[in-house]
């Protein structure tokens, strides 16, 4: 067993603990458009950064969601959290949803913002090879944000994320994770787990959209819902941060006791 901690910064001292996991292309600074506005009072936040990324990026590891989940288990243990929700974007939400598979007494509920199904995302060929090669190209980067967001995003807001991307994220384990959250399936050991679970997803990704929520996440999960933001892309806590934390904290407050459902 590995004496890891997940680097990770606290806010608030809220009884409902709750874990926040970036995806693919930033580490916990991505929720940072969000965190002005966020009860602390209900809630206490723990921002992670995954290995590979932010804090931890040089840190070695296999960079699966599978690791991920246990990493985050480990680290609730440290923190003494008994039970804890966690909100996941894109694969944060599929290491939300390995949680599902591997601990779902410790989850209170899964919020998933644009999250990548647990069966993993098929991509064409094209688009595989778009996205394998953003590991080391940039302007893969940029694309990828930029038809991710349905093309209406500032250039200078593309470049930015662009930077940060690079500048918080090891090209290795970027590489890497992609292997992971997008070409493995394990929806089979997490279908039918009854932790209340959320889908958010943007009216403007093409790729993560309610339409595959409905294909995915609502037939696998009896207590499945879905909330899609109009005026967002992949990447709500950028473009619309406000309604992002009113759905997310409506649904975590709708469990205000923390007792096993």
């Amino acid at each position: 067993m590995t004496s890891f901690v997940l680097p990770h910064e606290l806010h608030g001292d809220g009884a409902h603990k709750v874990f926040a996991v970036h995806g693919w292309f930033a580490d916990r600074s991505a929720f940072a458009p969000v965190l002005p506005d966020l009860d602390r009072t209900a809630f206490q936040y723990a921002l992670v950064d995954l290995r590979g990324y932010g804090a931890a990026k040089d840190l070695g590891g296999t960079y699966t969601t599978a690791e991920a989940a246990g990493d985050l288990v480990a680290l609730a243990d440290r923190l003494g959290w008994e039970r804890f929700s966690v909100v996941g974007h894109s694969m944060g939400g599929a290491i939300g949803q390995r949680l599902l598979a591997h601990a779902p007494h410790r989850l209170r509920r899964l919020v998933g913002v644009s999250p990548v199904p647990a069966s993993g995302l098929a991509l064409p060929p094209d688009q595989w090879e778009l996205f394998a090669d953003a590991a080391h190209k940039p302007e893969n980067r940029r694309a990828i944000l930029d038809i991710t967001t349905g093309g209406r995003r500032p250039a200078a807001w593309l470049d930015r994320m662009v930077a940060r991307s690079l500048e918080v994220s090891d090209p290795k384990a970027f590489r890497s994770w992609l292997d992971s959250w997008a070409g493995e399936d394990f929806h089979e050991r997490a279908e039918g787990a009854t932790v209340p679970a959320l889908a958010v997803t943007g009216a403007l990704d093409p790729a993560l959209s309610a339409g595959l929520m409905r294909e995915t996440w609502l037939r696998w999960y009896p207590r499945a819902e879905l909330y899609e933001l109009p005026a967002a892309g992949h990447y709500p806590m950028d473009e619309t941060p406000l309604e992002l934390v009113r759905v997310v904290e409506d649904f975590l407050r709708a469990d205000p006791d923390g007792e096993p459902s």
